[in-house]
């Protein structure tokens, strides 16, 4: 049977085929969707949401010492988290195949950085696997296990933000049974202790080469013969964009991307008159066939930073590209990305402005406090920075800091990489201030559950893990639970707790909105009185995509409004922002 997927989708389907039987991640766009759909498989694949990425794969490990079928996936950030575990399991090697999928973000679309993840594979070295459509997303994940285990190797599954969000067509097929292995003790491969991990180096240098000779017989690893005259090297979803822009070309489609099949490059570099690389980003295989002696043009022509699409390639071969003209296309406002209308954070932020707070962030939508007209955060490195951040500057402005700095971390970010931090401030005698944003949700990736939900990713009811038992047990005295639309009390305790001089922590706890309006549980929505409304524009401070002005007038939309009267607490005037509709209207 055909169906359409998106690479994600394909991916856990995969992983249903290829006899996968344990899977674990952490959410992060672009790769959340592959345990989502792998979970409509628990029957027979366990799933789980991991605390983070270092444990998703460390678990995933643990079931691989034991004999059974692994995957870990993250997204390109999330496999510097698991780097520790990933390099160690390079040594080690596998009983049952384990693949990590790694989903990486050419365009930043949703992330920090833009790194290439195929380096990893070189780092490590291992081999990596890359597809180019859903079906090849399915198909290398359900025949990774297999050379997983052939090779004794982690296998290294690279995905990109276009080939995990987009669909073709997938031929299903069965599910493969394989039973667990089993474990037996072998502690000369798998406790890496200097001396063991020395002859484990011998072993992957060897294993590498096996990999070599094996790339080159690849069945997916392909050449494509048509005009001579150019001939392009790619991989991934780079190779659609190729094909879709130089169509005549010749190809050599890199799927088993490292180790590279050098001889194979060789040949077809002397089947064509010149040879071209294409890629997203990095010069990885541009690099890598130089190195070999092998001349090529690639970033010359082709951009290093952002995401490729035909239109690109095609303008560097010199080709005209079709513009779409939109004919009488009004003129739009910019609609920057904002806080949803009842955000829980936004009183937060509102405050923290007004309250002239340094603020170190972190990553989630909260993230979006940053921007205009909010403009509350000062920083934001990686998951769980906002806490070092916060005690380092303190550390370093000492006086002068006058505890004006404030950390600002999500619920689920917390406790991804937000203990330690807390940690670290304790045991070193700071006295930051951190508040914990806690809508009970991982709500940027698409309301994913955390240890303090109460489910798992299989939905079966578990412990919800209080953020404030574990900021007490990390030695925090000072711990306070505040419903963040009470203005006024939020404003008493953020100019209180920035003076203290002893750690303390602040957790504003409310559900995300969206998951109320899922259970409509919203209040009734909140009108202007145009009559009392004075027009000072306080309430648009709010940056609420509820409240706008019209003829100098603040106006709610009530389809947007879900009635959490922090406008009206804002409002100076008596009245001048209701919860009723006069009876007229």
């Amino acid at each position: 049977m055909k169906v359409l997927l998106s690479g994600n989708e394909a991916v856990a389907r995969g992983a249903y085929e290829g006899g996968c039987h344990f899977a674990a991640a952490y959410p992060g766009t672009p790769s959340t969707e592959i345990l989502e759909n792998i979970a409509q498989y628990k029957d027979v694949i366990y799933c789980e949401w991991s605390t983070n990425e270092k444990v998703a794969l460390e678990v995933a490990t643990g079931a691989s010492f034991a004999g059974a079928r692994s995957l870990a996936a993250m997204k390109h950030v999330g496999l510097n988290v698991a780097a520790d575990p990933f390099f160690s399991l390079s040594y080690i090697g596998v009983t049952g195949g384990i693949i990590i999928v790694s989903a990486d973000d050419p365009g930043m679309h949703s992330s920090q950085n833009e790194q290439d993840n195929r380096h990893y594979a070189r780092f490590a070295k291992l081999l990596m696997l890359e597809p180019s459509d859903s079906n090849e997303s399915k198909e290398f994940t359900r025949i990774g296990f297999d050379l997983s285990e052939t090779f004794d190797t982690p296998v290294l599954l690279r995905m990109s933000t276009r080939l995990c969000h987009s669909k073709t067509v997938v031929e299903l097929g069965e599910r493969k049974e394989i039973p667990v292995k089993g474990y037996e003790k072998d502690i000369k491969k798998r406790l890496v202790l200097p001396a063991h991990a020395r002859l484990r180096h011998i072993y992957i240098e060897e294993r590498l080469k096996k990999l070599a000779v094996f790339a080159e017989t690849f069945e997916f690893n392909r050449m494509e013969i048509k005009d001579k005259n150019i001939g392009i090297i790619t991989s991934g979803i780079s190779y659609q964009y190729a094909k879709e822009a130089v169509p005549d070309a010749s190809f050599l489609k890199l799927s088993l991307s490292y180790p590279m099949p050098f001889k194979l490059i060789e040949t077809f570099s002397k089947k064509v008159k010149k040879l071209y690389v294409i890629e997203e980003n990095e010069p990885f295989i541009e690099t890598e066939i130089k190195a070999y002696g092998i001349e090529a043009i690639g970033k010359e022509i082709i951009p290093i930073t952002g995401e490729l699409n035909p239109s690109i390639i095609s303008k560097a071969f010199g080709k005209k590209t079709k513009s779409i003209i939109i004919k009488k296309m009004p003129k739009l406002p910019p609609r920057p990305p904002a806080l949803c209308p009842g955000c829980s954070h936004t009183p937060v932020f509102y405050m923290i402005n007004k309250l002239k707070l340094t603020v170190t962030g972190d990553i989630g939508c909260y993230t979006l406090g940053a921007l205009p007209p909010l403009n509350a955060m000062d920083t934001c490195v990686d998951m769980g920075a906002s806490i070092g951040n916060a005690y380092g500057m303190e550390r370093a402005l000492g006086e002068k800091s006058k505890k004006k700095i404030v950390a600002v971390i999500g619920d689920s970010t917390f406790f991804h990489s937000g203990i330690t931090p807390l940690i670290d401030i304790v045991y070193n005698k700071g006295t930051s201030t951190i508040i914990i944003l806690d809508n009970r949700i991982t709500a940027m990736t698409g309301h994913q559950e955390h240890p303090g939900t109460g489910t798992t990713l299989m939905g079966e009811k578990t412990i919800a893990i209080k953020p404030e038992d574990i900021v007490k047990a990390c030695g925090v005295k000072h711990v306070f639970i505040i419903d963040p639309y009470d203005l006024k009390e939020l404003k008493n305790l953020l100019k209180r707790e920035v003076e203290r001089k002893e750690p303390s922590v602040i957790i504003a706890r409310r559900a995300c909105m969206l998951l109320l309006i899922r259970k409509k549980e919203v209040n009734e929505p909140y009108y202007v009185n145009e009559g009392t409304c004075i027009g000072c524009e306080i309430c648009i401070g709010l940056g609420c995509p509820a409240i706008s002005m019209k003829d100098e007038k603040a106006t709610i939309n009530e389809f947007f409004c879900v009635g959490c009267g922090v406008c009206a607490q804002l409002c100076p005037e008596d009245k001048a922002i209701v919860q009723e509709k006069k009876k007229s209207e």
